[in-house]
């Protein structure tokens, strides 16, 4: 049923959180794993936070999440992008022909100011296959 899964990491709690529930579901299906990074270009006047967007920093966060999982028994393989990462994720997810996206929430989508600041809730819209938002 889901072939190919694609969990997109971050360095929030939320993330971490939901790894738990992405072994579950790859080891359910027997399904590959793809982890993905999205670096955030920032626009013109934005400030960016040096630890989100170091290449040392985002390497060492796949090699641990891949490590996390090695650890479960299961093999991925990881991807880094940059761009903004909804439309970065719902892309790959494309390119991949994944049948699952499985991420963390940090909740800011679930207020009416957070809802066009979300991430996951822009994913959920532009996604081309389904959605498991891990709260």
């Amino acid at each position: 049923m889901f072939k190919t899964v694609l969990f997109p990491i971050d360095q929030t709690r939320e993330s971490r959180q939901a790894a738990e529930v992405v072994a579950n579901v790859v080891k359910t299906y027997s399904s590959r794993l793809i982890i993905l990074s999205v670096v955030e270009i920032p626009e013109e006047g934005e400030s960016t936070n040096p630890e989100m967007t170091s290449a040392a920093a985002i390497a060492k966060l796949l090699e641990d999440a891949k490590t996390l999982f090695q650890s479960e028994g299961i093999n991925s393989e990881t991807i880094e992008r940059q761009g903004k990462p909804a439309f970065t994720i719902c892309d790959v997810a494309d390119e991949i022909e994944a049948d699952l996206i499985i991420m963390g929430c940090r909740g800011i989508g679930l207020t009416e100011e957070g809802v066009t600041d979300s991430v996951s809730n822009r994913v959920i819209n532009l996604s081309p296959c389904p959605v498991l938002v891990v709260p």
